[in-house]
């Protein structure tokens, strides 16, 4: 199960999910782009990975295609790695070509992975510029995308 909370004073959008997989093994679905394009991205959205960096000033580029065959590009700037129990990176959109853009602003993810009880509990905190970039995200879907997308990682684990 995943939730989310918002909090538009402290400028944030914060996901919790736990799994029932030891710390290590969740921290691969995201070090991994073969197994981070299985959930990254809602089910009608998968992502594809051309760049996976997954290095402390690293970049990574992605797409995701919808239904319709459209394609919304992405990108990752990998600001801090404490691994397997933290990851910090710039999260932004990309152009037609897949280069960055700020265009719809830049969000700083914070990753925290931590033992609880016989499995592993990650928090995803988004940060936000303001209000206004909280609320646009939102209201083009961020949050009910990112609840689907971390529902997968299950069958990712293959704890499902």
């Amino acid at each position: 199960m995943v939730t989310s909370h918002k909090d538009v004073e402290n400028l944030t959008l914060t996901f919790v999910a736990e799994f029932p997989a030891p710390v290590g093994r969740v921290w691969q679905v995201w070090e991994d782009p073969r197994q981070l394009e299985r959930w990254w991205g809602p089910p009608t959205w998968p992502a594809t990975f051309d760049r996976h960096e997954f290095t402390v000033g690293g970049e990574s580029r992605y797409y995701m295609t919808g239904p319709d065959g459209t394609k919304a590009h992405g990108w990752w700037r990998i600001t801090a790695i404490d691994a397997p129990h933290r990851l910090e990176f710039e999260d932004g959109f990309g152009d037609q070509h897949g280069e960055p853009t700020d265009k719809l602003g830049v969000t700083r993810m914070v990753v925290s992975l931590e033992a609880a009880g016989d499995g592993t509990r990650m928090t995803t905190v988004s940060h936000f510029t303001d209000a206004e970039h909280l609320e646009q995200l939102v209201k083009m879907g961020m949050e009910e995308g990112m609840r689907l997308a971390m529902g997968q990682i299950d069958d990712v684990l293959g704890t499902a």
